[in-house]
């Protein structure tokens, strides 16, 4: 595909279709190197408060197209997808693959994914080599996604990049949080590791991908650490000097479907290839040094 002449190729505006948690962390790296940064809610309050923010609020509902939202992508020069998929497919994709596709000024496309396309290792390690084995069917419609957007890249010529997430924690969203609320629960299942990722982490992955770094498609972004999650109770507990929530074996906790089918993953992340080819650095290599920065900054 041959770029305009009258596009620029130093304009840089990301559109978020879904400005959550992770995306505004990103945003606000962003604002200080002189982005324009837009973003969808799925509601009119929720893309209020984007305004008010400072960034351009924008309606998706995932139901049907806006034509703000195609002025938007028109304009844009990257395209981050935070939104999960429904049964139908990607809604982003389905309503306005078209326009990015067809967008001269688009030229990288970034997806949010999860790390459960893996499936279950049983504690053994994986990386982005590894064959997804995706055992629930949210982890089938994550890969679904991740095929779709990477093939509109291909197709439209624009730089498509999957990031592949764990549990993501951060200020305000942590284990420090639910410990203070009384709602953490020392859940004891022998052998169960998960890796998790500190939103800032995840800022710093994604930005480099924005700024031209790595050569790959997919990417896991993930800390150094995978831990039993009771673990991580315990040390949250610690760190605010409260005893520590009473173990409860697996087996017998009164758990969600959801949170059960959770747990019934357990695998170790590699972060090699990030390192690697993105250059990344961790600001929090594990759980403690994320735990005990939020901790301090709290006090």
């Amino acid at each position: 595909m041959t770029t305009p002449t009258t596009v620029s190729t130093t304009r840089r505006h990301v559109l978020c279709f879904g400005l959550g948690y992770s995306a505004r962390v990103l945003a606000r790296r962003l604002d200080a190197e002189d982005w324009t940064v837009s973003g969808t809610s799925r509601s009119v309050e929720g893309a209020a408060a984007i305004s008010a923010a400072g960034w351009q609020g924008l309606v998706f509902d995932g139901q049907s197209a806006a034509s703000a939202v195609a002025k938007a992508i028109a304009v844009a020069s990257h395209i981050l997808i935070s939104v999960p998929p429904g049964e139908g497919g990607d809604p982003a994709l389905q309503l306005y693959g078209l326009d990015i596709a067809a967008s001269p000024g688009v030229r990288w496309i970034g997806y949010f994914s999860t790390v459960g396309v893996y499936g279950d290792h049983q504690g053994s390690w994986v990386d982005e080599d590894t064959p997804p084995t995706p055992h629930s069917d949210r982890g089938r419609r994550r890969l679904a996604a991740e095929a779709a957007w990477v093939r509109l890249g291909q197709s439209s010529d624009k730089r498509a990049v999957v990031f592949r997430l764990p549990g993501i924690y951060g200020p305000g969203r942590s284990t420090l949080d639910a410990v203070r609320a009384g709602t953490a629960r020392r859940l004891i299942k022998p052998g169960q590791v998960f890796n998790r990722i500190h939103v800032d982490d995840i800022a710093t992955a994604v930005a480099a991908s924005m700024q031209g770094q790595g050569r790959h498609t997919i990417y896991n972004v993930s800390d150094d650490a995978p831990a039993p999650p009771d673990e991580v109770v315990s040390y949250a507990a610690g760190l605010l000097g409260v005893p520590e929530p009473p173990a409860v074996p697996f087996d017998t906790a009164e758990l969600s479907p959801m949170a059960r089918s959770f747990y019934g993953e357990s695998k170790r992340v590699s972060n090699g290839r990030m390192k690697a080819d993105l250059g990344v650095r961790l600001a929090f290599p594990s759980y403690r040094e994320g735990l005990s920065t939020i901790a301090a900054a709290e006090t």
